[in-house]
């Protein structure tokens, strides 16, 4: 139960441990136990690491697994027409085999590129089966992973029961965890999001809400319902005074800066957030339109700040990724950093792929130059779910083939092209 994994630069994303020019980590059921520039463990099972970084798997707080099928469709959509197309046109032909097969491929394709830890923002709305599809394919899929319920999406309806039975089955701790996906006072009126936010509270639920208008900081803040456990998404266009709001109440604010500057919703908010004492973190949110992966969402976020004042450093958005953004999940006590007592969620980096080498700064090399095709070997709690470029255990060619028919029979059944000329509400 022992693995020792030695010779590489690690990356330790830990302030008081620093990173290792040349260092070894020690694993024990699971856990991190030792790092230092030599540990000796005879008994131990080796992973050699010579010419690799090694550092904290990424951790995405915000992606909607669910649309997996449709990856690069809306490359050109804007918001309306992204909106139009997912939850108007696709979504009402899901079935639950549409879910899971989605849910499972993208849960895979984010291990795959790094990700250890991924909350799941489903608005798949349907049944309750549709909902068990995703839950069980986050758990047939390795790694850390909480499913944001974002029930009721589209409507006013209750979801008390809905929230309850679902936390009947996915209790606090577990390596799928529950979180609640609002759909804020602008969908549903104050009156409802107070019994959202109080039902989340007596679950011991954490809260992701997309702020997509001003005054819905300041409105919650005013009935008192900001919490510590409330991640806002996006928030483009909100001033940093709203923006104080949030870090006053030790909230958090993911960004998603592909999906934000190809959608037309403005800047990212990654500088207003530092201005207004918050620590930015960011996710994907979906792959029609983006990229699946943390490593171009690390360059676009720090391209686009670097661009307006240059105060960003690439260490920066390695903290944003690792160790924020675990934190806003309420699991900076379990992954992160490569602490001695904290689960082996770790990733090891080609240094000597031709596209990164050589690397002179190991934050900058990851920031500026990685990409998912230098992922070598990914642990999950200490469980090697990858190894030498290749998922374990994965029968991948199958899967496909189901991802394939789903798109296909979901495409048919709403009328919509495959052919790259599909543009909603032209």
């Amino acid at each position: 139960m022992k693995t020792l994994i030695t010779g590489g630069t690690v990356v330790t994303m830990d302030p008081a441990l620093g990173d290792l020019p040349r260092g070894d980590v020690l694993i024990e059921d699971g856990k991190i136990t030792e790092v230092a520039p030599h540990i000796a463990a005879p008994d131990a099972t080796v992973i050699d690491a010579s010419e690799r970084i090694v550092m904290p798997g990424f951790v995405d707080n915000h992606r909607h697994t669910w649309q997996t099928a449709f990856r690069g469709a809306g490359s050109d959509w804007t918001f309306p027409q992204w909106a139009q197309a997912m939850h108007h046109t696709v979504k009402p032909h899901y079935t639950p085999e549409d879910v899971y097969i989605a849910t499972l491929l993208g849960r895979l394709e984010a291990l795959h590129s790094g990700v250890t830890t991924m909350l799941d923002w489903y608005h798949v709305a349907q049944s309750h089966q549709h909902e068990d599809a995703a839950i069980t394919a986050l758990t047939d899929a390795p790694g850390r992973s909480v499913f944001c319920l974002g029930a009721g999406w589209g409507s006013d309806r209750p979801i008390e029961d809905d929230i309850r039975r679902v936390r009947a089955t996915l209790t606090s701790g577990g390596r799928t965890d529950l979180a609640l996906g609002m759909r804020g006072p602008t969908a549903t009126g104050i009156d409802t999001a107070a019994r959202e936010i109080k039902l989340a509270d007596e679950l011991g639920l954490r809260i992701s809400l997309h702020l997509e208008a001003p005054g819905t900081i300041t409105e919650l803040h005013q009935h008192g319902l900001l919490r510590d456990t409330l991640t806002g998404v996006h928030a483009n266009g909100i001033d940093v005074d709203e923006l104080r709001l949030l870090a006053d109440a030790g909230a958090s604010l993911s960004i998603s800066p592909d999906v934000e500057l190809k959608m037309g919703f403005g800047a990212p908010m990654t500088g207003l957030a530092l201005d207004a004492g918050l620590r930015p973190t960011l996710s994907i949110d979906d792959v029609p339109s983006a990229g699946g992966d943390m490593f171009s969402t690390l360059r676009t976020a720090f391209a686009a700040q670097r661009g307006i004042d240059g105060r960003l450093r690439s260490r920066d958005l390695l903290a944003f990724a690792t160790t924020d953004a675990a934190a806003s999940m309420g699991l900076a006590h379990r992954t992160g950093t490569l602490t001695p007592g904290k689960d082996a969620d770790i990733i090891l980096l080609r240094t000597d792929d031709l596209t990164i080498f050589p690397v002179t700064d190991p934050a900058g090399s990851i920031v500026s130059q990685g990409h998912p095709g230098l992922v070598d070997t990914v642990l999950a709690a200490g469980h090697v779910v990858k190894r030498d470029g290749a998922l374990v255990g994965v029968d991948l060619p199958t899967l496909r083939e189901r991802l394939l028919a789903s798109r296909d029979r979901i495409a048919a059944a709403a009328g919509v092209p495959l052919d790259g000329t599909w543009q909603p509400l032209d």
